[in-house]
């Protein structure tokens, strides 16, 4: 029988933080254990529970919100874009531009707040006329590219923009168990052996990660943005305003907690790649299991530069992204299928021919 109280309601939801990295937990039916996709551990409902009545022992990443000053940076103003819905930062003397993102022409949004002062910024270092060269640069030695896709690319936009992101920082302290095999050959008149020992390995110890950085921007490709580092944080400076003047800003829209994910598992596979790279005296190597407990723990939130490039080829536009400090360039480029048909008919043929000589050795 339904019921009537209109106060009454059946959504209730729980959300369970990982007493390891922070992250949210998901339950898994098979092992009937909370899982942790970032750090890749598992805990009893005891376990999680403990940790998020007890603050002493829940994870919060140096209390991230307390970094926020939640101070409006005065003299900026919010542009909406009314196509994707990109939200970017710019002087306050500006009165209209480009989307970042889409390229669609925007104007300043009523009743929009400024930008919330980061922690700190990176201030662009690479001047924008000569990114065309950059590009040159880039797809040089590109066999797949079309012929004439340097002569007739053509920039259509160049934007320079501050990406929001979050820098992570943390102890790690945890152990990692590998299967390994060690094989020996020899021979006797009559036969050739072969022996294959098996090893558990187990590796542990402590490392220390600074400034591991997860973008905070929906609009922007996480692996664009992954691939454009690595940045020199040594010239990261206190932010000021004055640092926006030409240039556009975009306001995070994944907070600190939403994108710790994937700085859990950035601190994770580096974690275990440095164990792995300790296993090096076997014939093969693969991992079994691995903890790991975060400590010390911060999160600043910062800008750092980007120029983000349209360019059309054909009846195309292909964009690329480029690290306003250093100039490292990133970005997606046409592919020539006549040279991808040559290519494999090259080498078909070379099999082919590779393949006539074996039978004429061998018959």
């Amino acid at each position: 029988m339904p019921n009537a109280d209109p106060n009454f309601t059946t959504d209730y939801v729980v959300s369970y933080k990982c007493p390891t990295c922070g992250s949210r937990l998901a339950f898994d039916a098979d092992s009937q254990l909370f899982h942790c996709a970032a750090c890749d551990n598992s805990y009893d409902l005891e376990t999680v529970s403990n940790a998020q009545i007890n603050s002493e022992t829940s994870f919060d990443w140096g209390n991230y919100n307390a970094n926020l000053s939640g101070e409006q940076v005065q003299g900026t103003v919010a542009f909406i874009c009314q196509s994707c819905g990109a939200e970017t930062i710019t002087e306050a003397t500006t009165a209209a531009t480009h989307c970042p993102y889409c390229g669609n022409y925007v104007v300043v949004g009523e009743n929009v707040t400024g930008l919330i002062k980061p922690n700190a910024i990176i201030p662009f270092k690479i001047n924008s006329k000569g990114l065309a060269d950059r590009i040159k640069q880039f797809c040089h030695g590109k066999k797949l590219l079309p012929k004439n896709f340097l002569s007739e690319n053509k920039i259509r936009e160049v934007q320079g923009i501050y990406v929001p992101f979050w820098l992570y920082s943390c102890k790690a302290d945890g152990a990692a168990t590998f299967e390994t095999t060690r094989v020996r050959t020899w021979t006797t008149s009559s036969y050739n052996y072969t022996e294959t020992s098996f090893y558990y390995v187990t590796c542990d110890g402590s490392m220390r990660f600074e400034k591991i950085p997860v973008d905070g921007s929906l609009k922007i490709d996480d692996a664009l943005m992954d691939s454009i580092e690595p940045f020199d944080y040594s010239q990261m400076v206190d932010f000021d305003a004055a640092y926006l003047s030409g240039f556009l800003a975009d306001r995070f829209d994944v907070n600190a907690e939403d994108s710790l994910p994937r700085a859990s598992q950035r601190v994770r596979f580096s974690a275990e790649e440095m164990f792995r790279s300790s296993v090096n005296s076997y014939a093969s190597v693969r991992r079994i299991n691995s903890f790991f407990n975060l400590t010390d723990t911060s999160v600043k939130y910062v800008l750092l530069p980007v120029y983000l490039i349209v360019s059309r080829y054909g009846d195309k536009e292909y964009r690329f992204a480029v690290n306003g400090q250093t100039g490292k360039v990133v970005g997606d480029l046409p592919i020539s299928k006549k040279k991808v048909f040559f290519y494999w008919a090259l080498t078909a043929g070379i099999l082919a021919l590779v393949s006539l000589l074996i039978a004429m050795l061998l018959f």
